[in-house]
């Protein structure tokens, strides 16, 4: 089993959750954590909902990841974080929850498989049992305190309404030996059946869960979304909820989204295929036709990659036919099939059928150890007529063709799903490999546009901001009616014509009536929106004379051609946009200067001082008052202190009781949960043992003390550990970057440099013009990232006026925590994201300097001092090609200096 590597995205996410669950502890209130955590992050601290039934500080988050993002993965990552971070304890109990069962059989069938990449980062939390709801209506005891058990079931299994599911409220035999020597409190937490004399306490599975506090993962949880659901939820005393989805619900019980990834960042890391270029044709046979067209133009650029050295790959086309219906001819399965093998000779074998009534796939994945991807399967074509089976996933699948309705938001969305996904994960040589391809039977391109970027946005979980430039028309002729495509940057000149009779609107459609309008005094039709072919020759119905229907289509041609300006942006007119990053020299090689663990600095840590301070102290000392029960109720604000995590610990404690160690195991336990890549195990088990011995020589720190905090004991090891790392790199630091002979081991070449992506951009915030108006004429993207600040959105608009005097090429919005999107400059103890990167006029056929902008406020001006270190060493290291400058009071002029003469003068 290959290591699987999770991509940048990802990690931001597992780091995300990270930083919650610590704030958790650190502020003792999962609500207000919610909130701090997102201002840190994101820099907008977002308020917390809680769930109804629930506790109000009961840990509840949401991850939102659009299609092909990797959900499932991130999830069984997390399991690692819940027990570490959250509760605290070794092993756990998991509740998982999917939205049917063909998606419980795969993820169980997943999650037990040792050679996959959801068993694997599973394991991670340590011994793992993975079990379905009818083996974990007899698990042992054993198995829960021994390891952390994963329970994979449907959302509807606990709900009591289901008489198949409600042997989960039911007393069995196999269960009994769970509810043996509980204390007191234990008892009055379970659920009973029955009143006064003949109420019982049943021996069921809901009341063993109850007992361990179960974490909640809800998986596609936009599916699971109902009151219901969530009350059903409430009886087992949850530990937390942790919802991931494309689509999470924000208005009517809003989900807590903690990190939200776009589709952009997809992308950009090759997870999905964009942009989704469309084409519509009226004529069914001609529209299947263009598609097989381009699966065998793809098919013979993917078998080009694959003679070079690239994976196996065979392009797929995904057939959208329509039901039958009785009395009626339709595009059915079986006329589509006939189509394909009679009039395009595509032999049986290549095309299979996935209906409720054929079960073609199934029998592929049976054939074929592969499946679909084998490179001994022949299918290229796959007709169904609703949706594919939940769950199936071909990356093969590269072209949607729909010969029904778009507006079948449920197969769309599923098939659309199908095709996004980007083989392998990786970027092909040929650009036409890494986009998807839709066929639709229609005639009106602007409104099958429309609707499919709708269920992206309501299937797939784009957003709405992001999602009109994934949709791109196929054919040049049929994008300059996507005015949707082009929001904000098309002009339409109107186009009026001189009419010899009144036209009769009244009987038009209301749609094209829309597009027109009629001054009676000067007897002129004036079109004020583009109209199609088939509008033009509805609105000619309007008039009797065949002059005015001759002048109607003459002008109505007009409108979709030459009357619509469209503005590009850079990105859009291919202009690359690359920054030569930092790079070191490393053994005699160079290699790019992202992260510091790159440079070669000695540190020992066993030689560093190691014993518990004062500080860490105090934190164990007040975690265990409120482990006992002992804890201040009302902070300074007057604010009650959440009781949630504090008795949370206290059953957790009871269920999971520590092992009694002794001192050398548990300081291998400490070594074990301590990762630092940086150092060597001797050397960090020597600093433990130490900080460990010296803390027991400590007044009231038994072993038996250190058993039950070591997770905390954990966490404060850490905080040192990176502190006194973090003292290591910034000396090697400043001697490698900035010492005497810094250059011969720094420099910023070309042979490594950062690309602006033309379709991977992905603030977390759009610019909405709270700090103004201007028309961005020279930003690189469509889109502009958010401003910190009124003074950054000046210097933007500067940068936009220098712009389109010439005296700047073209600028960028620089984002923050968005590596796959942004430039950022590797620093000591963190990145630098420089606010702006412009990009200057340059000589014939030669890409001009870079110039990095960066703003500052002049109360953040000293504690920028690093910023502008770094700064300074990669614009003075690059040869003339890379400038930078960081401005603070408004000093344009500062910018300006490293700007070319122009002869017109400045704008005000």
């Amino acid at each position: 089993m290959t290591a699987f590597a999770p991509k940048t995205y990802q990690q931001q996410v597992l780091d995300s959750i990270e930083a919650y669950f610590k704030a958790c502890h650190e502020l003792l209130s999962p609500s207000i954590a919610f909130t701090v955590t997102t201002e840190r992050l994101w820099g907008h601290g977002l308020p917390y909902n809680p769930l109804s039934g629930f506790p109000d500080d009961m840990p509840y988050f949401c991850l939102r990841v659009p299609t092909g993002g990797g959900k499932t993965w991130l999830a069984a990552k997390s399991v690692a974080l819940v027990n570490t971070h959250l509760l605290r304890t070794e092993h756990s109990v998991i509740l998982w929850l999917v939205p049917s069962k063909a998606i419980r059989a795969q993820t169980i069938k997943a999650l037990k498989d040792r050679s996959h990449p959801y068993h694997a980062v599973l394991r991670e939390a340590g011994p793992i049992t993975v079990l379905d709801l009818a083996e974990a209506m007899s698990v042992t005891r054993a198995t829960l305190d021994t390891s952390t058990t994963v329970i994979v079931a449907t959302r509807q299994a606990f709900q009591v309404e289901d008489e198949e599911s409600r042997k989960v409220y039911q007393s069995s035999g196999a269960l009994m030996h769970h509810f043996e020597h509980l204390s007191p409190s234990q008892r009055e937490a379970l659920l009973t059946d029955g009143e006064g004399s003949e109420r019982t306490t049943p021996y069921s599975l809901a009341n063993v869960l109850r007992l361990r506090r179960p974490f909640v993962i809800v998986d596609e949880a936009h599916n699971s979304r109902t009151e219901l659901a969530f009350d059903m939820l409430a009886r087992l005393r949850p530990s937390g909820i942790m919802e991931l989805t494309a689509t999470p619900d924000l208005e009517r019980t809003p989900s807590n989204v903690l990190h939200s990834v776009s589709a952009a960042e997809l992308k950009a890391e090759d997870m999905i295929k964009l942009p989704v270029m469309l084409e519509t044709e009226p004529n069914w046979q001609q529209c299947l036709a263009d598609a097989i067209a381009r699966r065998d133009a793809l098919h013979r650029l993917a078998d080009e990659e694959y003679r070079a050295g690239a994976p196996y790959l065979r392009p797929m086309v995904l057939i959208q036919a329509q039901p039958r219906r009785a009395g009626v001819e339709t595009l059915d399965v079986e006329r589509v099939k006939n189509e394909l093998t009679a009039n395009h000779g595509i032999p049986a074998r290549e095309i299979v059928v996935a209906t409720g009534e054929e079960k073609g796939l199934e029998s592929i994945e049976a054939d074929y150890r592969l499946g679909l991807s084998d490179p001994a399967c022949p299918v290229k074509f796959v007709i169904t007529q609703r949706a594919l089976a939940e769950g199936w996933d071909c990356p093969f699948a590269y072209i949607l063709v729909s010969l029904a309705e778009l507006q079948s938001a449920t197969a769309v969305e599923q098939l659309l799903g199908r095709v996004l996904r980007q083989p392998g994960a990786r970027r092909w040589q040929a650009n036409a490999l890494n986009q998807s391809y839709a066929f639709v039977v229609s005639r009106s391109f602007a409104e099958t546009a429309t609707a499919l970027r709708d269920r992206l946005v309501a299937g797939a979980g784009f957003e709405r901001r992001e999602v009109r430039e994934f949709v791109a028309a196929a054919k040049p002729e049929q994008g300059r009616l996507d005015l949707e495509g082009h929001s904000g940057r098309v002009v339409f000149r109107p186009v009026a014509i001189a009419l010899n009779e009144r036209p009769t609107l009244s009987s038009v459609p209301k749609p094209v009536r829309d597009k027109v309008s009629w001054d009676g005094q000067r007897h002129t039709l004036t079109i004020t929106a583009p109209l199609t072919e088939d509008e033009a020759e509805v609105l000619k119905t309007a008039v009797t004379s065949e002059t005015a229907a001759a002048a109607i289509a003459e002008a109505a041609e007009v409108s979709r051609t030459t009357a619509i300006e469209f503005f590009q942006t850079p990105a859009e007119l291919g202009e690359r946009f690359r920054v030569p990053q930092l790079a070191l020299r490393v053994q005699g090689e160079l290699v790019p200067f992202d992260d510091p663990e790159v440079l070669e600095y000695p540190w020992d840590l066993a030689a560093e001082e190691s014993a518990p301070t004062e500080a860490e102290l105090a934190t164990l000392d007040a975690a265990l008052k409120v482990a006992q029960g002992g804890e201040i109720d009302v902070d300074e604000y007057g604010r009650v202190v959440s009781r949630f995590l504090p008795e949370l610990q206290r059953d957790l404690g009871l269920v999971y009781p520590p092992e009694n160690w002794d001192e050398v195991r548990l300081a291998a336990w400490l070594c074990r949960n301590l990762p630092e890549p940086s150092l060597i195990h001797t050397s960090k088990l020597a600093f433990v043992a130490a900080w460990l011995a010296a803390l027991l020589r400590r007044e009231g720190f038994t072993l038996a003390r250190a058993n039950l905090q070591k997770f905390l004991i954990r966490d404060l090891l850490e905080v040192r550990i990176r502190e006194l790392r973090k003292q290591a790199v910034g000396k090697a630091f400043q001697q490698v970057l900035f010492g005497g002979d810094a250059d011969a081991r720094v420099a910023v070449t070309d042979s490594y440099t950062f690309e602006f992506h033309p379709q991977a951009y992905a603030p977390s915030r759009d610019y909405d013009g709270r700090f103004g108006r201007f028309d961005f004429r020279k930003h690189y993207y469509g889109r502009i990232g958010d401003f910190d600040s009124k003074e950054e959105f000046e210097c933007a608009c500067q940068l936009d006026m220098w712009a389109q005097q010439g005296r700047i090429q073209f600028w960028v919005r620089n984002l923050v925590r968005r590596e796959g999107c942004a430039f950022f400059l590797q620093k000591a103890d963190g990145r630098f994201y420089p606010d702006f990167l412009c990009r200057l006029p340059g000589r014939a056929n030669e890409p001009g300097p870079i110039l990095a902008v960066e703003y500052k406020g002049a109360d953040r001006w000293e504690a920028a001092k690093d910023d502008r270190l770094i700064g300074g060493l990669w614009a003075s290291l690059s040869n003339g090609r890379c400038r930078f400058v960081m401005v603070k009071d408004k000093r344009w002029d500062w910018i300006e200096c490293e700007l070319p003469l122009v002869s017109a003068p400045l704008l005000p």
